[in-house]
């Protein structure tokens, strides 16, 4: 796979995955088209050498891996971690607002959202909607409904003087999209659309909408950026990009050695859930594919956890230490805190920097200023579930948390060439 095709393929992927369970369904096709089985966790488990396979948990959380030909327990696990999830706005349960004539949803902030950008964007809604069929079975289904349906307009500047020196937004009252115009008299039920859109999209006839999880998204898809295409900006980057990145790292793979990918939802919100990073999803598979021999397996293996980084902004140099502001463009980043903010450690560190030279790749580093917080990813709490030796490592991005967030375009490609590597390596350790 080359660069250009490996952006191509990514924007497509971005684009094909509004939600988790969208980004979830995307990457299950993928491994299907590539032989790997699906496997049930109510059912008995009967792995062979030298298969795929994958598991998923919620229809938001999936891990999938390659068996290897040689025995788990005393070769180890290539691991590679990510998150589906990215913060938006999702619609409450009795959503329906009307004021003035104009239908609106109340929303609710999902994850550490940067507000402002939300404003006069072209917004759709996706995500999983839970309906009663007209045989009386209740079932998951779901919708994207693609084109742009709503709109959170700003206040103009004539009406709030102080926009530019002093605006604040307000969650409960400043970011309801407004859907349509209707009536006074107006009834329509949220459910109502859900119903109309579930037939137009599924061809489902259902009886009852039960509930849903659903988003607001940016309705502008992925695209590259610059007079030269040096970026590529998107929605969902954080971090459906790295979820990319492993996927094909792990398709590419020889199939020789042991390797995972686990993408987990809920890490913006701590990933304390049955499918998060804080739940047994993942140890509840190592534990039936290597049995009990699994804690010898973790002593053999490695994970590298790939979440995005802070890329170093030019307007805002002072944001960063003066030797740890990686730039974008100029290798992936290795995620440094000695407070496990981040859980790499100079073993780990080493291990990525070695095969990343073998290849004649970049690598860039990146520790907090020591007078500001340090974010998080499932690299720490993975590591301290399994008791495996871990790595923290991302693409160095602008705008994260935004509506629309941005990469260099030669970074997720360089991170791919070295997973890909670290995944069919003979000895990790």
């Amino acid at each position: 796979m080359e660069h250009t095709e490996f952006n191509n393929d990514l924007i497509q992927f971005l684009n094909a995955s509004p939600t988790p369970w969208h980004a979830v369904k995307t990457m299950k096709a993928r491994l299907d088209a590539d032989g790997f089985q699906p496997l049930d966790e109510r059912e008995d488990w009967v792995l062979e050498p030298g298969k795929g396979y994958y598991a998923i948990r919620n229809g938001s959380s999936i891990v999938a891996f390659r068996t290897g030909t040689k025995d788990v327990v005393t070769s180890g696990i290539r691991m590679v971690g990510a998150h589906t999830d990215s913060p938006c706005l999702k619609v409450k349960p009795n959503p329906e607002l009307r004021r003035k004539g104009f239908f609106q949803l109340g929303v609710e902030v999902y994850g550490g959202v940067l507000q402002n950008p939300w404003f006069d964007r072209d917004l759709s809604l996706a995500g999983r909607v839970t309906v009663l069929d007209d045989a009386g079975k209740v079932q998951d289904t779901l919708i994207n409904f693609r084109k742009p349906v709503a709109i959170i307009p700003s206040l103009a500047i004539h009406l709030d003087r102080e926009a530019n020196s002093n605006r604040t937004v307000n969650a409960q009252t400043d970011l309801p999209p407004v859907v349509m115009q209707v009536p006074e008299t107006d009834t329509t039920a949220f459910s109502d659309l859900l119903r109309e859109q579930i037939a137009s999209e599924c061809g489902l006839k259902i009886r009852k909408v039960l509930g849903y999880e659903l988003s607001f998204y940016d309705a502008q898809g992925a695209s590259f950026v610059g007079l030269r295409e040096d970026f590529l900006a998107s929605a969902r980057l954080d971090n459906l990009l790295s979820c990319f990145i492993g996927l094909q790292s792990l398709l590419q793979t020889s199939g020789d050695e042991a390797a995972l990918l686990v993408c987990n939802d809920h890490e913006e919100v701590g990933s304390m859930s049955a499918e998060g990073a804080q739940g047994p999803f993942l140890a509840t598979v190592l534990e039936r594919w290597c049995g009990a021999g699994k804690g010898r397996a973790i002593a053999h293996s490695m994970m590298i956890s790939a979440d995005n980084a802070h890329g170093v902004h030019p307007n805002f140099m002072d944001k960063h230490d003066e030797n740890h502001g990686p730039i974008l463009n100029q290798g992936p980043v290795i995620k440094v805190n000695h407070n496990q903010r981040y859980a790499t450690n100079s073993r780990s560190a080493a291990l990525y920097r070695h095969i990343s030279d073998e290849l004649g790749l970049p690598h860039q580093t990146f520790v907090v200023r020591s007078d500001m917080g340090c974010g998080s990813t499932i690299g720490p709490l993975t590591a301290g579930n399994l008791g495996v030796t871990t790595l923290d490592i991302g693409v160095p991005q602008f705008a994260m948390h935004s509506i629309r967030e941005l990469v260099g375009a030669a970074d997720g490609f360089t991170l791919y060439q070295v997973l890909k590597e670290f995944m069919q390596r003979a000895e990790v350790f």
